[in-house]
């Protein structure tokens, strides 16, 4: 039976290869945790599916064998796996396709000797098995909603195989980073059921290998990305990573919707992993407290008198390490300050940060490595928040921060600068504040000016915190964003 392919209640078919809390690497786990819950509580009929890789731990969040024996035909080949369920209290269905050959592995996408390297053989399953899935529960979808090119394949093939059960569906196809196309040898063709008639340059095919990001691109109906300066910067050489033609010629069908955060665990007034609570009227006793108990986590000198400037992230190019690690030595040397670091990531950068609090004791921590307590803690507890990204599809840090009332300190790029007002000195007011070369003297005249405020203006400071806390990142305006984009395609 199908449950309704009404137009008056919106289905979708949600498909990614990770999601928070279940699985998570980056921002697309975070993206694929949220939104799928929210479209929900917007009344959206949603259905989540997802790899049931061995790194999740099916007990602590109640998942459960829904049925065995599941089969998909794939190109060359039929594919035997179960199915496996769960959904939160007030929360969306999410389902999970256990098959070992390609999940059953000590991690999500590779191991010590790099990628895995049969990446379009493994979500190319997951696809039709998600797609199958979906006939066998009778839920037939308006929307299949696809991420990043681990799920790019779904609009191809609402588009190559005709199925009398989507002949309704209409894709969306979102890029989290352009920076990872899903870029492989061509050997997967058969197996992945993509047509030789495909494998072209309005297609699949890039240099005589197999690009699924670029297939997204060119088959679905509709392409978003998660802000709208990103959507901006990927139409460009630039940023486009050599895709950025192809989005031109889908310059119609191509929008930017800025990613929402989860304030039920983003929140300085609820969150149950830092010391004191605090909201906008009591923000200055609350972080005070926080930042008290950062200092003394960290090993740094506790005064709490001296700016904290802290740093949340993986310590690799993207990141913006290469401009921060030139110049910590300056800042901490030339500036009454403290720096705290937190992330995993390069080699070098693991040593280099790692090895900075037993050379400058007092004034400089770092955890090696993640800790989601101590990432709540930096961000109540800092007053200023480093993100010298050198690229940043949306970023969600500083969204975090400004409503902790930690000023974030980033380069003016991708969701950085559609989420960061830079400090006007005239008026008082700004949320953070921004430079725009990528380099290290830019990086480090903007924490000087940071740290000069911090000194000099404490009413300009005020006045950006308590306007950084009232600001709305809610996941409720993204859904209705995404809700808009659904209605109008069917």
């Amino acid at each position: 039976m199908v449950e309704s392919d009404s137009h008056n209640h919106l289905s979708v078919l949600f498909i990614s290869s990770e999601a928070a809390p279940y699985v998570k690497t980056g921002g697309l786990g975070d993206v694929s945790g949220a939104l799928p819950l929210y479209l929900h509580k917007a009344g959206v009929r949603v259905k989540t599916v997802l790899p049931l890789y061995s790194v999740i731990n099916r007990d602590k969040y109640g998942i459960t064998k829904l049925f065995d024996n599941a089969c998909v035909k794939m190109g060359n080949c039929e594919e035997f796996y179960s199915v496996y369920h769960t959904n939160k209290p007030g929360g969306n269905d999410v389902y999970f396709i256990e098959f070992d050959k390609y999940f059953n592995r000590k991690s999500v996408y590779f191991d010590e000797n790099g990628d895995y390297g049969d990446g379009p053989f493994r979500y190319a399953f997951l696809v039709r098995a998600a797609m199958q899935l979906a006939k066998d529960l009778g839920f037939r979808p308006d929307i299949i909603h696809a991420n990043d090119w681990q799920t790019a394949l779904a609009p191809y093939y609402l588009k190559s195989d005709y199925d009398p059960f989507f002949a309704g569906t209409k894709s969306v196809f979102t890029i989290h980073n352009i920076g990872y196309q899903g870029n492989y040898p061509a050997d997967a063709l058969a197996y992945a059921r993509i047509s030789l008639n495909d494998f072209r340059s309005w297609g699949f095919e890039a240099y005589g290998r197999l690009n699924l990001m670029k297939g997204g691109i060119c088959f679905a109906d509709k392409i978003t990305t998660v802000s709208p300066n990103y959507a901006r910067e990927i139409l460009g050489p630039v940023g486009g990573n050599g895709l950025d033609g192809f989005l031109r010629a889908r310059q119609g069908d191509f929008t930017g919707i800025l990613n929402g955060c989860d304030t039920d665990i983003w929140n300085p007034k609820t969150d149950r992993l830092i010391p004191k609570n605090f909201d906008v009227h009591t923000y200055k006793k609350g972080k005070a407290v926080n930042k008290a108990e950062l200092q003394k986590r960290f090993m740094l000198a506790q005064n709490p008198d001296v700016p904290v400037f802290g740093f949340v992230a993986r310590l690799v190019a993207q990141k913006g390490i290469e401009l921060l690690a030139p110049v910590v030595e300056r800042i901490v040397n030339s500036m009454a300050c403290q720096l705290v670091f937190l992330g995993s990531g390069d080699e070098w950068a693991q040593w280099y940060f790692g090895g900075l609090p037993a050379r400058f004791g007092g004034r400089i921590g770092a955890y090696i490595g993640y800790s989601e307590e101590l990432s709540h803690l930096i961000e109540a507890g800092s007053d200023f928040f480093l993100m010298p990204s050198i690229y940043e599809p949306c970023g969600l840090n500083q969204m975090y921060s400004q409503l902790y009332g930690t000023l974030p300190i980033v380069r003016a790029t991708g969701g950085l600068d559609d989420t960061v007002r830079n400090y006007d000195e005239r008026t008082g007011y700004g949320t953070g504040f921004k430079f725009y070369d990528i380099s290290c003297d830019a990086l480090y005249n903007t924490v000087g000016w940071a740290n000069a405020t911090y000194y000099d203006r404490k009413g300009d400071m005020d006045k950006m915190i308590k306007e950084s806390m009232r600001l709305d990142y809610s996941w409720e305006k993204a859904a209705a964003q995404y809700i808009g984009l659904y209605q109008s395609m069917i």
